[in-house]
């Protein structure tokens, strides 16, 4: 019976990619396996008994095509790898891992992290019309912004257009300084910061003005018809029926429109219905239209987010 186990990684680049911050990578193989694993330079060391030791051993091998490569690893690409080992899905992990979506202007790769997350990327690219919901954390806007941005610059549409209810949270928009557009820009804020990642934010005021990207509040869309367009409603819980309803009929031609939410984070009065559940019924049985809900485990922000979203489940039901 094996107790012991030594992989060599093949330099120091990908031993650091491999443990990650503070050996945190380690610290979540641990968990997932019983395992102890210890890195001394190239070499890493796995103890235990014969099936943590193979489990261990299985999912450091998984994240190879990663680590080997000296590209990041966070514990969000480790339970995914642990999920495709469970689940025998370990051609689907090897796609995720190879499937890169796009690079920021910085370099950074962005591919999908969660089975979750690649379902919703698939939907994005090939439905007209797509719901996402799920908590905060899963990349519901920035992989929308990231898929549209890109579709825009390979002119698959003439415009990119993203809106959010100005809802107040906490705040109410009368008190707040500046013209109206001044107002409602900090309810628009992670748009204009998830496009910067891809697009010069000196070119972008260039492109508004133009109306190729335009980031508006939703009562902007009312009598308009979107053509050529792709669309990102984001915050959607923060819609009522009649807006929902509203906005879902300006999808005009060669369009595409993206509604995201997170139905636990409602900022709407409390005698106030949210559009989104609605719509999400209403919708169900209406051929075209791509349904994903991502959870806690499509979580790909600070690991204690993931944690945070749970305790919050286990608390609220």
């Amino acid at each position: 019976m094996a107790d012991a186990l030594t992989i060599q990684l093949p330099n120091i680049k990908s031993a650091i990619a491999l443990a990650g911050n503070a050996e945190e990578n380690l610290k979540t193989l641990s968990q997932l396996t019983v395992a102890t694993l210890v890195l001394r330079g190239q070499e890493l060391y796995i103890s235990g008994d014969e099936k943590q030791i193979d489990l261990a051993c299985r999912l450091v091998r998984s994240l190879e095509d990663l680590w080997s490569k000296g590209n990041s690893i966070s514990s969000t690409d480790i339970l995914t790898a642990h999920q495709a080992l469970d689940s025998h899905r370990e051609e689907e992990l090897h796609n995720i891992q190879h499937d890169i979506l796009a690079r920021t202007r910085k370099g950074e790769v962005i591919r999908a992290k969660t089975f979750g997350q690649r379902e919703y990327i698939e939907a994005l690219r090939k439905r007209d019309l797509t719901f996402c919901t799920g908590p905060a954390g899963t990349g519901k806007t920035f992989l929308a912004v990231v898929v549209a941005v890109q579709a825009l610059l390979a002119d698959q549409f003439e415009r990119l257009i993203l809106t959010r209810p100005a809802v107040e949270a906490g705040e109410k928009l009368g008190f707040l300084p500046g013209d109206l557009q001044q107002k409602v820009n900090p309810y628009l804020r992670p748009l204009y910061d998830a496009i910067n990642e891809f697009i010069d934010p000196e070119k972008v005021p260039s492109l508004m003005e133009k109306g190729v990207i335009e980031v508006a509040p939703l009562a902007y869309m009312r009598g308009r018809t979107l053509n050529n367009a792709f669309i990102i409603v984001d915050e959607a819980q923060n819609t009522t029926p009649s807006q929902m309803k509203m906005v879902l009929t300006r999808l005009g031609f060669r369009s595409r429109m993206v509604i995201t939410g997170d139905m636990t984070q409602t900022d709407l009065l409390s005698n106030q219905q949210s559009g989104l559940p609605v719509a999400l019924q209403v919708l169900k049985q209406v051929e075209g239209i791509a349904f994903c809900a991502l959870s806690q485990k499509d979580v790909v922000r600070h690991h204690l987010v993931q944690r945070i979203v749970s305790a919050y489940d286990k608390y609220e039901q």
